[in-house]
């Protein structure tokens, strides 16, 4: 009986701290929440946080801006779909708001509806902020 307490609070601790250590996404100083992947990318531009980039929309899908320098990247083949994350080129981060097919870097995927992430990114250029 003791175990499983003690255990379930060993969990509760777990996901405190994975909380804790995301990563935050602003967009024009507004939070979005998002799903970071697991992998050698977004743990460098964690170390590089805070980060600030200035973005440029592209295609009518995307939103995308330079990181100043690259970082190690694992492009795939892969069709990206609204609120994706992704590293193009080891020092671009991209956006999207639709659809595009390319080798990328999964980086993670902002949890908003398509027709939310078109309000905030499909009319203007924005500034992404990245923190820990």
């Amino acid at each position: 009986m003791k175990a499983a307490v003690i255990e379930e609070a060993v969990t509760e601790n777990v996901d405190e701290v994975e909380e804790t250590d995301a990563m935050k996404l602003k967009i024009d100083g507004t939070e979005v929440p998002v799903t970071w992947e697991e992998n050698s990318s977004v743990e460098a531009l964690k170390e590089m946080s805070p980060l600030t980039v200035e973005m440029s929309m592209y295609g009518g899908f995307e939103q995308v801006g330079s990181i100043g320098k690259s970082i190690v990247r694992d492009d795939k083949q892969t069709t990206t779909d609204y609120g994706d994350i992704v590293l193009y080129s080891g020092n671009q981060i991209v956006i999207f708001y639709g659809s595009n097919s390319w080798a990328y870097t999964r980086l993670g995927h902002i949890d908003m509806s398509k027709e939310e992430l078109t309000d905030m990114l499909g009319s203007k250029d924005v500034t992404l902020t990245l923190e820990k």
